[in-house]
């Protein structure tokens, strides 16, 4: 019965490698909710090749979002992180709690330099290097909205996505390992594509730093949304 009244959230993904990660955050921090999977792994294929987001891309969030509300479900995360703009625009033809991939990772980030007070440097480490300037801009964005004394490092792992595709995930986990180091110096390590989540712990004790995963921190986010128990 608790399966049935259950809220049903859609994860949308734009990459097969989303979807474990995000499964493992839900497994162990909301296993209740209902989850819906809708995966177009030509998505990151035809961002990549545009070299940017286009009309015809964002059009095609707005209906993935539009057909998964009417599959009936209350929340929807996105869990690819290229795509921003498409996925606001996604947010607004839906009304439903509609969340960006990394939006809710970002809103921990600052609510923990807060904490810490004074100037704070934060880390974002990705694998897809499409992201790495939307994801500044958002973030650099959401920290001028909330006043806050931030500056953000930023490093790519080349390759370790590519490893990941191919089976090698050892040879992914080196490499975010390699790169992770460049930002030791930060107070605070994001780790910006959901399939990274799994090398939190890894990268925790290479760098002795905090580290936060945009799967856990989105899930949390969603279930606070829906004010699910």
């Amino acid at each position: 019965m608790a399966a049935l009244i259950a809220p049903r959230i859609a994860l949308i993904h734009a990459t097969p490698l989303a979807v474990q990660p995000v499964a493992v955050a839900f497994d162990e921090l909301w296993p209740q909710a209902n989850r819906m999977n809708l995966l177009d792994d030509s998505l990151s294929q035809d961002r990549a090749a545009a070299g940017e987001l286009n009309a015809a891309m964002t059009q095609r969030f707005v209906d993935l979002a539009l057909y998964a509300r009417g599959c009936g479900a209350r929340g929807i995360l996105f869990t690819c992180s290229a795509f921003g703009p498409a996925i606001e625009a996604a947010a607004q033809a839906v009304g439903v709690p509609t969340l960006k991939p990394n939006e809710a990772m970002f809103d921990e980030a600052l609510a923990r330099c807060a904490q810490l007070g004074g100037s704070r440097t934060v880390g974002l480490l990705t694998t897809f290097a499409p992201t790495a300037q939307s994801l500044r801009e958002e973030f650099v964005q959401l920290a001028v909205d909330r006043g806050a004394s931030v500056e953000l490092e930023v490093a790519c792992a080349d390759g370790a996505m590519e490893a990941l595709s191919a089976g090698d995930a050892a040879g992914h986990d080196r490499l975010v390992l390699e790169h992770a180091h460049r930002l030791s110096r930060c107070d605070l390590l994001l780790l910006g594509q959901f399939s990274m989540a799994s090398t939190r712990a890894a990268v925790e004790a290479a760098v002795g730093r905090p580290v936060l995963t945009s799967p856990h921190s989105a899930v949390r986010a969603m279930r606070t949304a829906l004010r699910a128990d």
